[in-house]
Parts: structure tokens; C-alpha cells; sequence
């Protein structure tokens, strides 16, 4: 394959990988307030279990999604091309707490907000429309309201982008090229040759090349009967994931690719353990990959049924087929009506996602308790506005002494 000998230069050996992995992760987190955000999940988890009992509602049980900020919704494609807003990253997955799930969400729109320099009173409308949205989705009294004409314009613009993108934008968006190659630089590294030997043998022997194949929809006609690995490298992808296994594949389906179609690009993603806490006595899958899958199934069924659990080399890994319409939502395209709408809407796609998982009587009863105690003149409650205020004053503290570590570093290179 041709590559530049520049990019190659610039790429670290496997074993090398580590430190850069981590200097990059500082680096991103640096960023700005809200980039921290979405990299630390361990601090959020370590606010809520500070946190004294009964200070927060208790929602029944289900599958949360665990790091529900803004960069982990998006529209998504199902097999069968059709396309919504959902979770798109449920590496935390876990049968927990509903209510984690929107302060998460509440943190992360309010920190997008401050960091797209909005004035405060937005803030305080957002999470009033973060309220109403979630609530929403348990009163079966109200209507859905989850049409074109109620989407934010991030929303709006994030949805449209999808549903017009070709398979052929996705390949050069992606991979730059449209090429059956992998161009090895910034965001792709090359591999060991025990870990493309391992990838090949996940792909192309039994039995998990059926099952793999079954999930795919570029073979999910019957007639497929190959798929070849063109080509593979490590994926330098995402903040939170940093440093774990991630791997792109060019896979080739019956030829494909030699009659001028374009290759299959599949996302292999290594689950560990969540950071969300669990109901103590939830039934889940011991398997970290199985439990990242059912947890899909559940929240987001369009991206769960086209997602395989998998082990790659004795590591637990879930296996996806990338869509051209799996994008995720843009913070940096927020405005002051935009930010409202959009608060209001992915709160009511993550509560419908929780209340799908409830018969009529636990919905019921997880909506009178989130109304509890509001005082009439509120249109949020007053827990929910403590709660992410305090979230977001913890989170600056931390994201400014991240910064001042990270200048240090830096200087001391």
C-alpha cells in the first residue's frame, strides 16, 4: 500500500502507543471546561456518591445510559436506513439510577452553554427545559413532540446532515481517501502483527464471522458469502477511550470493492468496566462487551441491533458497522434559542429511551416523584438546579487544575 513516508514517521510503534494515547487525552481535556467534561465521568460519579441520601429522587431501575453528555447523542441509522436521535456511545451502560442520566445531560448542555460564552440566564432556562423534557416522556397525557418543527437548529442541522449522506462522503470523511487502505497519521496507527493477525481471525473464521456478518448490513443479503479484511489500524478516537483498544477494518463483502463498491468500514471498540454504579442486585451480563450491547438493545435499539459483543484477542470488544448517518451532535453550534430547544429535546429522547423500560404505573410514580416538592412558581425543580450548579462549579475547579497541570507538563518537556 502507498503511504507517505511523513505519516509514517509520525506514528507511534504499538508499544509505543501508550504515552502518546495519554498526553493526547490531556491535551483534548484541556481544551476547554466542556471537553473536560465529557472526559472525566469518574468525577461525576464521585459528586453523586458524595451526595447525602435522600437528597436525590430515586428513579426505578433500568438501563441507563451512564455518560449521557452531549457528544454521546446523535442521529443514528438502523439496518434498514431509517434514522434517529439516540445514545450513541453506551460504554457505561448499566441498570442504575434514571435520574444520573439527566444530570449528566443537564452538566453537559450547561457546560457546552458557558463555554459557547452564553449568558447565564440561558443556563437557567435550559435546565428548566431540561425538566419539562424529561417529564414529558412519563406523562402519557402529552403528546410527542419530537417532530422536525420542535428540534433545536443543532438538531435540525446534525438530522438533515444524515439523512443526505452518501457512503461515498462518509469514506473520504472518514478515512480521507476512497481507497481500500487505511492512511496511517493522525488518526490511524499502524499495528502490531499479532493484533492484525488477531482482527483477520475475528473476521474470517468461525464462528464469530457469522455473527459478525449476520450484524453487517452490507451482508445481510442470505446470498453473502465472504468478507475479507482489506485493511486494519489502531483508531486514535474520542477523549474518554483514549488508551483503550480501538480499531478500524475495511472489510470487502463478496467482492464488493472489485466492482468499484465502496468497503465496509467497521468500528472494533474494547469494553471495560462502567463507571456509573449499579442497582446492587441488577441482573446484567458479567461479560463488559455483552453488557455495552444489551444496554444498547434497551436505549438505543436502532444502533444496538447492528452491534456484535465480541473477544479480540482475549479482550472483550463490541463490533459496529459504520453508518454515513451516525454523526453526533456539535456544541459548538449553539445559540441562545438553540440551546433551550436542544435541552428539551435530548432530555425527552433520554427519558423516552428510561421510560420505554417502565409499564404505565412505574412511569407514573418516577413523574410524581421527580415533581415533588416544586414549589408552583418554579418550572424546575429546585434539586435539579442545586445539582447541576454544583456539578458545574466542581467541574471548573477540576478543569482549571487539569489546565495548570497540563501547562506544567508542557514546560517541563
Amino acid at each position: 500500500m502507498n503511504r507517505k513516508s511523513t505519516k509514517r514517521k509520525a506514528c507511534p510503534r504499538p508499544d509505543e502507543r501508550q504515552p502518546r494515547l495519554a498526553a493526547l487525552r490531556r491535551q483534548k481535556m484541556a481544551r476547554s471546561a466542556h471537553a473536560y467534561v465529557r472526559g472525566s465521568a469518574s468525577l461525576f460519579y464521585q459528586w453523586l456518591e458524595a451526595q447525602k441520601p435522600g437528597a436525590l429522587p430515586e428513579g426505578p431501575p433500568v438501563w441507563i445510559g451512564g455518560d449521557c453528555h452531549l457528544g454521546n447523542l446523535g442521529p443514528v441509522s438502523s439496518a434498514a436506513g431509517h434514522v434517529a436521535v439516540q445514545l450513541r456511545d453506551l460504554d457505561n451502560s448499566v441498570v442504575g439510577n434514571p435520574l444520573h442520566d439527566l444530570l449528566r445531560l443537564g452538566l453537559s448542555l450547561t457546560t457546552a452553554a458557558r463555554s459557547a460564552d452564553l449568558p447565564g440566564v440561558i443556563s437557567s432556562s435550559m435546565v428548566e427545559a431540561l425538566a419539562d423534557g424529561y417529564e414529558q416522556a412519563f406523562d402519557d397525557t402529552r403528546s410527542d413532540i419530537t417532530s422536525s418543527t420542535k428540534r433545536s437548529a443543532v438538531v435540525k442541522v446534525a438530522m438533515k446532515e444524515a439523512v443526505h449522506r452518501s457512503s461515498r462522503k462518509m469514506d473520504r470523511q472518514t478515512i480521507d481517501n476512497t481507497e481500500a487502505a487505511l492512511p496511517h497519521g493522525k488518526r490511524f496507527w499502524p499495528l502490531s502483527e499479532d493484533e492484525r493477525t488477531a482482527i483477520h481471525a475475528l473476521f474470517e473464521t468461525e464462528p464469530t464471522r457469522s455473527l459478525i456478518r449476520a450484524a453487517l448490513t452490507h451482508a445481510s443479503d442470505a446470498r453473502t458469502k465472504k468478507v475479507s479484511v482489506l485493511d486494519a489500524a489502531f483508531w486514535v478516537k474520542g477523549c474518554s477511550s483514549l488508551g483503550r483498544r480501538r480499531y478500524a477494518v475495511l472489510l470487502d463483502i463478496d467482492g464488493t470493492c472489485s466492482k468499484g463498491g465502496p468497503p465496509c468500514l467497521v468500528d472494533i471498540k474494547e469494553a471495560v468496566s462502567s463507571e456509573a454504579p449499579r442497582e446492587h442486585d441488577a441482573s446484567m451480563p458479567r461479560d463488559n462487551a455483552k453488557r455495552v450491547l444489551e444496554g444498547a438493545r434497551h436505549l438505543s435499539p436502532m444502533l444496538g441491533n447492528r452491534m456484535v459483543a465480541a473477544r479480540l484477542d482475549g479482550a472483550a470488544v463490541v463490533i459496529r458497522e459504520l453508518m454515513p448517518e451516525d454523526l453526533k451532535l456539535d456544541a459548538q453550534n449553539l445559540t441562545e434559542d438553540s440551546a433551550v430547544k436542544a435541552a428539551h429535546f435530548l432530555a425527552l429522547v433520554i427519558g423516552q429511551a428510561h421510560a420505554r423500560q417502565m409499564d404505565a404505573a412505574t412511569r407514573r410514580a418516577w413523574l410524581g416523584e421527580l415533581k415533588k416538592g416544586r414549589p408552583k412558581s418554579l418550572r424546575s425543580p429546585p434539586w435539579l438546579w442545586r445539582s447541576i450548579v454544583d456539578l458545574m462549579v466542581a467541574h471548573e475547579r477540576a478543569y482549571l487544575e487539569h489546565c495548570r497541570r497540563y501547562a506544567f507538563d508542557r514546560r517541563s518537556e
